[in-house]
């Protein structure tokens, strides 16, 4: 069989990098990569990581999603625009309190990641829908599930893509297409990185000085500990299986399935609104006590898996 054309956006680092260059190495060969990214000047670390893939099975090619032209010449340049495989994954990510972002700025994190999906999907689903085949990955977050202090706008952003794709998900079905959100908890990426160093040195007094407070000293402490307990690599992400087809919705970090669950659980909100305050302001002395210990137990887990690797067992 010929190999699948996956187009991946925002490939220039974290989980588009890793993606890109997992599936141009597969031994059975079964996709062609074509790695987009919006600026090529930082192609770099992709090239390099691509090795002896680059230009075989994986190739680069520029795409902004907030640009239509981009996109169109992107996927004109593939021959007969034949897409098997769309990944959105290129983001943009903003925290802190509203008080101190300007709605440009807003606008902008939705141009990206919500309308850039959208954007990206008008482009490639008219041309699955007459070959009736095809499948659509997005690159979504826990967040778009469970909303998160401080992540207002992100949040709300994946909110959108989750809406949105729940709503096509039944009609791309009728025609043989299917649509999977990949939804990840913190990931230890460039991405993050650079959002919580602007973070760190940003200036917050336009805001009052006990909310100022509470995001410099509360919730970047406590951010800090769940990505050094909790988060994944890219590389984690890559492996998902819904990547390769359904279900719809794949988490990749069992440890936040209770904490998205809880919504469902009380269709009131009271259960999950009362869980996360009495988390941040009132047990938060327990929930480190509690990362660490978890972050130990996944230490010991990784040292096993690399010991039962080495004995030759799979």
């Amino acid at each position: 069989m010929a190999p699948k054309t996956v187009l991946i956006t925002g490939c220039s680092s974290g989980i588009g990098l890793a993606l890109a260059v997992k599936m141009a190495r597969d031994k059975q060969k079964r996709f062609k990569v074509i790695a987009t990214m919006r600026n090529l000047g930082k192609r770099g670390c992709l090239e390099a990581a691509a090795g002896v893939t680059l230009n075989k099975t994986l190739e680069i090619r520029q795409l902004d999603v907030c640009d239509e032209r981009s996109i169109i010449t992107c996927i004109n340049s593939i021959p007969n625009r034949h897409v098997d495989i769309l990944i959105n994954n290129a983001g943009v990510g903003m925290i802190g309190p509203i008080e101190c972002q300007t709605i440009e700025e807003m606008k902008g994190v939705m141009e990206t990641n919500f309308f850039g999906v959208v954007r990206m999907i008008k482009e490639v689903l008219p041309d699955m829908k007459r070959r009736r085949s095809g499948h659509i990955v997005v690159i979504s977050s826990v967040m778009g599930l469970q909303g998160i202090m401080f992540n207002d706008i992100y949040t709300a952003s994946k909110f959108a893509v989750e809406g949105f794709c729940e709503s096509l998900v039944i009609q791309a079905l009728k025609f043989n297409i299917f649509v999977s959100l990949i939804e990840p908890g913190p990931v230890v990426t460039e991405f993050e990185t650079k959002v919580y160093e602007e973070a760190e040195n940003a200036d917050y007094s336009t805001t009052d000085p006990e909310t100022a407070d509470m995001f410099t000293n509360l919730y970047l402490k406590n951010s800090k500990a769940i990505f050094s307990s909790l988060g994944q690599t890219p590389n984690d992400i890559a492996e998902v299986k819904g990547l390769a087809g359904p279900p719809f919705r794949h988490q990749t970090n069992p440890v936040y399935t209770p904490m998205t669950a809880l919504k469902h659980a009380d269709p009131t909100g009271a259960l999950m609104t009362d869980t996360f305050y009495k988390m941040v302001f009132k047990y938060d002395t327990l929930m480190h006590i509690s990362l660490k210990a978890i972050k130990v137990i996944r230490w010991q887990a990784r040292k096993m898996r690399q010991g039962v690797k080495m004995l030759g067992f799979r």
